[in-house]
């Protein structure tokens, strides 16, 4: 058996230390500062290691609640990941290709749904050195989402890993740091504004669909088989382009593209687990992300710079650009910083989940055609000269109880996760400082206690009477987020799927490819594993 990095360490410091120890044997005061140096630090490594995390653990249970028992060192993680392997190989020896219920908690996170049935809503786990609290309760869900402290903010360790990709951006940052950004940012997307942008969505819309009727025309002229996804991708960032930076998708493509090989790279790693001892990146992947930091950094420089020399609209960028300049606690590389990271924020979470969401649309609409119908059938009502506009689309109800229907199932954040900065209360829960609140979104919104018996169906008619009478507690649909930290984006991701979807439905009518396979799959964001392919035709006029 090959032993692991850790071992071979640990064997050579062990090797290191004798051959110290016997070297020094000459020098007895070199070998008192060298036990007194290794004595402290073990002390030190004894405390973070096991006497904090076994502190924080016994604060939680003494309020009776249970987990697994965790290993020294790793805590649950191997637990996790052998728990894992065999969901995994499950599913490669039972699965023939056949579509899955919608369900896919049990094969991405099988080691949550396994200890919520022994445990309950609410549990406690460990990975390494950080202690975790499970919370899927829907009044404790409730109590989170009403929680307006700076005392829970987001856990610095995934915020860590997630560093070369988002920054110290609005995503990532906490306290007065993010309490800034949030107020600078969040105005740009109240409902407002965003109806100014219905027009650009409607241009980026025809350009999507031209080229879908380039390849019926392509393939036939009657029909043709795309895969949505990488189109999708491409809609989202030209509107995230124009409407923020005032830039088409064509400027900022090697931004969106260099994104994506970043958001591999980390996501091929459980940086959910949250390791000290076991999550470093091989040599060679570090190296990777670097370079594609620097050079995401690079080009998004470049494009401010290019906006410094010109005379432009006051969009985002202006107001992150006058925000930074205008702050006197900002020198000039804290500055640049600042605009660099929040632009990599909202390049990467400005089209990277409305688009993972539109693909989930199209899926379940080319699933169910009946729902095409009917939202062609309440646009002909609103639109009858077949022009969509900012008015038209705020009063479209099926198609915004289709996307509902859609962000229950499928919602692109599969958590929400908060680290206790202080000590906090949550409900009857007091969350001791330094420990995680994770909170599983589509499970909460599979509930069928919460959403009855048919919780795993795909029926947009339950949100007929809005969301606040589609479920017992309403305040479990939380697909943007609970509480302060809500989604800055949510109002212009809910309009672009709007203005999306309605026309797509309306120039095409579309069903799933018997090549389609259904594979969820979890990278930052929860998408299609082997995308979405879907037969189109042309509607008839």
């Amino acid at each position: 058996m090959q032993e692991s990095p850790e071992k071979k360490k640990a064997i050579f410091f062990l090797i290191l230390l004798i051959s110290s120890a016997t070297f020094l044997g000459n020098f007895p005061w070199l070998t008192l500062l060298l036990l007194l140096f290794l004595g402290v630090s073990l002390l030190f490594f004894l405390n973070t290691q096991w006497l904090q995390p076994q502190l924080l653990r016994w604060k939680i249970q003494r309020q009776g609640i249970k987990g697994p028992k965790p290993s020294f060192l790793y805590g649950n993680a191997p637990e996790m990941q052998r728990i894992q392997a065999a969901s995994a190989a499950s599913m490669k020896a039972s699965s023939h290709g056949e579509f899955l219920a919608h369900d896919y908690t049990s094969t991405l996170f099988p080691y949550f749904e396994q200890w919520r049935k022994e445990y309950g809503c609410i549990y406690t786990y460990s990975t390494g050195n950080k202690q975790h609290l499970y919370v899927n309760q829907a009044e404790l869900v409730k109590e989170l989402n009403q929680n307006s402290s700076l005392g829970l903010g987001k856990p610095t360790y995934v915020s860590k890993r997630l560093s070369p990709m988002l920054g110290n951006g609005l995503l990532r940052s906490n306290g007065h740091i993010w309490a800034l950004q949030r107020k600078i940012i969040a105005p740009e997307f109240f409902m407002g504004k965003v109806k100014d942008n219905v027009n650009l969505m409607l241009e980026s819309a025809e350009l999507l669909v031209g080229k879908w009727y380039e390849a019926i025309e392509t393939q036939g002229g009657e029909m043709a088989e795309i895969d949505v996804d990488e189109d999708l991708k491409s809609f989202s960032a030209d509107v995230i382009s124009r409407a923020c930076f005032g830039s088409s998708y064509n400027k900022g493509k090697q931004i969106f593209s260099k994104l994506r090989d970043l958001q591999v790279i980390i996501s091929t790693q459980s940086y959910l687990f949250g390791l000290s001892l076991l999550g470093f990146l091989p040599q060679r992947k570090h190296k990777g992300i670097a370079s594609l930091e620097m050079e995401i950094d690079t080009l998004i420089w470049e494009e401010v710079k290019k906006r410094e020399a010109s005379s432009s609209e006051k969009d985002l960028l202006q107001c992150i650009l006058e925000a930074a300049i205008n702050d006197e606690n900002m020198d000039e590389n804290t500055s640049r910083k600042f605009i660099v990271d929040n632009c990599k924020n909202l390049y990467f979470a400005g089209h990277e989940a409305t688009a993972v969401a539109a693909s989930w649309c199209l899926m379940l609409l080319a699933l169910h055609p009946e729902w095409q119908t009917r939202i062609r059938e309440e646009m002909d009502q609103l639109c009858p000269n077949g022009h969509l506009d900012a008015e038209s689309i705020t009063k479209m109800k099926v198609v915004t109880m289709v996307i509902n229907e859609v962000l229950r199932l499928y919602p692109p954040a599969a958590f929400v996760s908060r680290e206790a900065l202080e000590e906090t209360r949550i409900g009857h829960v007091l969350v001791p400082k330094g420990v995680c609140v994770w909170t599983l979104i589509p499970t909460l919104h599979r509930d069928p206690e919460l959403w009855g018996q048919d919780a795993n169906e795909f029926k947009p008619e339950r949100f007929a009477n809005g969301v606040s009478n589609a479920c017992k507690v309403p305040q479990v649909f939380i697909p943007f987020g609970v509480g302060p930290r809500l989604c800055v984006g949510r109002n212009f991701a809910l309009v672009e799927l709007k203005v999306v979807l309605s026309f797509i439905v309306s120039k095409l009518s579309f069903s799933l490819s018997p090549k389609y396979k259904h594979s969820p799959a979890f990278q930052m964001v929860v998408s299609p594993g082997k995308g979405v392919r879907i037969l189109i035709q042309r509607l008839k006029k």
